[in-house]
């Protein structure tokens, strides 16, 4: 009897389309694609994700102004921004919550001596469409809008207990024509302020 099962069993995988059996073999290489977009900046100014197709890496920053997480590293994302802008990394802050004004975010942008483009996400559209939660949240694209890294930018708000640095880590890799090591990390701050439907 368990011999006549097995034999069944065998003859059924047999028979199974390849097609089939890929679905117990998914590609794990397959990255997954963000989409493309075009907002306006603090000036008024459009900014396309396809205006940086060219560059090496696009950074993708969920930022606020409000958030005392995402306070907490305005010094940190200014600096990796200066260290990197040079090496054909471009950047993108966007800010998606409802209750920060483009007149706040240019303040904030001007104060915290922001050299990248921050730009408002009215009606967290796009925060909805990366599926981002919090702020700061980040996502690394190439130029095929490719998802290469999504989570964190480092491992600790306070700079003395940083033990890990996330996004650097994916920088430098890339730029060395590496594979992402550590591809998902989880982000955490505060909440992205989503307007009610």
């Amino acid at each position: 009897m368990i011999r006549k099962i097995a034999f069944v069993l065998l003859f059924a995988l047999l028979i199974l389309p390849i097609n089939n059996l890929s679905a117990f073999n998914p590609n794990p290489d397959e990255l997954k694609k963000a989409e493309n977009f075009t907002l306006t900046d603090y000036n008024g100014k459009g900014h396309s994700l396809s205006d940086y197709k060219n560059s090496k890496a696009i950074v993708v920053m969920f930022i606020a102004t409000q958030c005392p997480v995402s306070n907490d590293y305005n010094t940190r994302m200014a600096k990796i921004y200066e260290d990197y802008k040079s090496k054909d990394i471009a950047f993108i802050g966007i800010n998606s919550n409802k209750q920060e004004s483009v007149d706040e975010i240019k303040k904030h942008s001007t104060d915290n001596k922001f050299g990248f483009p921050v730009l408002k996400d009215n009606d967290n559209i796009i925060a909805n469409k990366y599926e981002a939660k919090v702020t700061p949240e980040v996502f690394v694209l190439n130029g095929k809008f490719e998802i290469l890294y999504h989570g964190r930018i480092d491992d600790s708000r306070k700079v003395a207990e940083i033990e890990v640095h996330d996004l650097r880590s994916t920088l430098d890799e890339i730029l060395a024509s590496k594979k992402v090591s550590n591809p998902k990390t989880k982000a955490f701050g505060c909440s992205i302020k989503r307007v009610s439907k």
